[in-house]
């Protein structure tokens, strides 16, 4: 190929790229995407954050880690992700969605990626009750109820 395809296929490449990802922020206590504000963001602690619906106010979303009781041992760590208005609860160990290394803000900017990704929430910041049941028995996996206590 010559230089010019190459050029021209990767022009194409990062315009497309740039037109499909959104970008999500967490800017004094809104969650924003591309500029918008979606839905409202509480952070309780580093351990968890409570999202709220912008018309009514309701906690639609408490995010909380968990670290088992054993905050030396991580291999044990877990989240839940309880949907408050749909009384559904998600618990993983798999971080890989969330992580941001210790900065819990830019997590939960990764977190509501994930779920607009996923089409759990939508643009407006609406649940989507089929896609959280998918969202359900794609990632849950059950933790508490599998926890020896």
């Amino acid at each position: 190929m010559t230089t010019k395809k190459i050029l021209t296929l990767f022009l194409l490449v990062i315009s497309i790229h740039s037109y499909f990802s959104q970008e999500v922020e967490i800017k004094d206590d809104k969650v924003l995407l591309d500029g918008k504000p979606i839905l409202k963001a509480e952070k309780i602690n580093p351990m968890q954050y409570s999202f709220y619906s912008l018309g009514n106010d309701d906690e639609i979303l408490l995010y909380k880690a968990m670290n088992n009781e054993t905050p030396k041992y991580t291999e044990d760590d877990y989240y839940i992700l309880n949907f408050l208005t749909e009384k559904v609860k998600v618990e993983s160990r798999d971080f890989t969605k969330i992580l941001n290394f210790m900065n819990s803000k830019k997590g939960m900017e990764k977190l509501v990626k994930w779920l607009l990704k996923e089409k759990v929430i939508n643009g407006n910041g609406e649940l989507n009750p089929e896609r959280l049941a998918i969202f359900k028995e794609k990632y849950d996996e059950n933790i508490t109820e599998r926890t020896i206590r």
